[in-house]
């Protein structure tokens, strides 16, 4: 059966960024409506309907903590107009101004140019919500390989359900619609194995149309990595640190750590609080280093994570980062588990638990890799974290 080859997977990976920004702006769009902030607006005697002025959705961005500052707010609607998803309203100005300007977006006054691209987006849509939304829904949880997927379904019965529904009018015309929508990153095969095909594979949407985006995930902020010490798989760091006080608790090597998990949170390459100038986060001043024990009783190989009927599921997890970070620790190789997570953090919040195994990270599979290599995947990714991860039944 045919794989899926890397040309494929590139291309799908630009066409889901491509989708990413399309819903991320037409969530600001609906909210900027709602605030009141797009409305008609005199100039010159002239009046411009449905428009902003740039330098009061800069300081809105702001307050909405969609933005941590200034530049960072330009950067954002920046990449919105690149997507040709806003413009001036003359189009006198080819880059967002935080000036006094009007600019609008294309969708309010029927400019948005709705090529193939877009077209496939809004099919794989309305497909996601009518499937989604089905009393009887075809998207459940089902195993592969003896791992557990949810919202999964089997090619052949998307097939059907296309054809039952009216969506397509043949076989040939459903499957050619599904391998079109996979190759624009809408949807994708459980495993990354596989093109589409009118089997029993399991599949999934890539993309959560329902989820809110943050903007700050448009721009995939490359954070520079935290130098480690390479005896101690476990450094915490601190954010303004206090003289006088701390809540970090450094310990001898091999000693249990008995800091409070509040500082995980702080923590650690996989915490991700640190990056480069005019990141969003902002770089630490140092690093308290601890070694502590393994939270797993006995060490776990994939070959028993895999096995037919191993007493594990696996679940996919969203972490939106907040401005400290994620909230986890991971540590161990081949494969690594979730060695802490902060209680108050986005991590616990999105059901990241102690013990659990990293299957993938943004749609890598991380099972034959390090710790260190999984840190950097997450630091080089967007503020959105989504995880895979393999879980004990208990």
């Amino acid at each position: 059966m045919e794989s899926l080859g890397s040309s494929v997977k590139k291309k799908a990976t630009e066409r889901h960024h491509k989708a990413e920004v399309l819903i991320a702006g037409e969530q600001l769009r609906l909210r900027l409506h709602d605030s009141k902030l797009i409305k008609d607006r005199r100039y010159h005697l002239r009046t411009y309907p449905n428009c902003f002025v740039a330098k009061e959705l800069t300081d809105w961005l702001i307050e909405h903590k969609e933005a941590p500052e200034r530049e960072t707010a330009i950067r954002l609607m920046q990449e919105l107009m690149a997507h040709n998803i806003v413009h001036h309203v003359c189009d006198k100005h080819s880059e967002y101004k935080d000036a006094k300007l009007l600019y609008r977006f294309r969708k309010d006054d029927g400019t948005f140019p709705l090529d193939k691209n877009v077209k496939v987006f809004m099919r794989g849509q309305s497909l996601y919500e009518s499937l989604i939304s089905a009393e009887d829904s075809i998207m459940k949880v089902r195993e592969e390989s003896s791992i557990q997927y949810q919202r999964t379904f089997p090619g052949c019965e998307l097939i059907d359900w296309l054809g039952q529904n009216g969506e397509t009018s043949s076989r040939k015309e459903a499957v050619e619609l599904c391998r079109t929508l996979l190759e624009h990153g809408i949807i994708q095969h459980v495993t990354l194995r596989h093109h589409f095909f009118d089997s029993n594979l399991l599949y999934h949407f890539r993309i959560n149309f329902r989820r809110r985006r943050r903007l700050t995930e448009l721009l995939g902020e490359i954070l520079r990595p935290v130098q480690e010490d390479p005896d101690s798989p476990f450094c915490l760091r601190k954010l303004n640190p206090e003289t006088g006080s701390t809540s970090f608790l450094s310990v001898q090597p091999n000693k249990e750590i008995k800091a409070p998990l509040s500082a995980v949170r702080r923590s650690s390459a996989t915490s991700l609080s640190g990056g480069g100038p005019g990141g969003y986060f902002n770089s630490p001043p140092g690093l308290v280093e601890c070694n502590p024990k393994s939270v797993l009783k006995r060490v776990i190989t994939n070959e028993e994570l895999l096995c037919p009927g191993a007493p594990y599921i696996k679940k996919t997890i969203a972490i939106v980062g907040d401005a400290v970070g994620w909230g986890i620790v991971v540590r161990g190789g081949k494969p690594c588990h979730i060695q802490a997570v902060d209680p108050g953090g986005p991590a616990a919040a999105a059901g990241i638990k102690v013990c659990q195994f990293v299957f993938s990270v943004n749609s890598t599979l991380v099972l034959q890799l390090d710790y260190k290599t999984i840190s950097h995947l997450i630091m080089t990714g967007p503020r959105t974290l989504v995880m895979e991860v393999m879980e004990a039944i208990e």
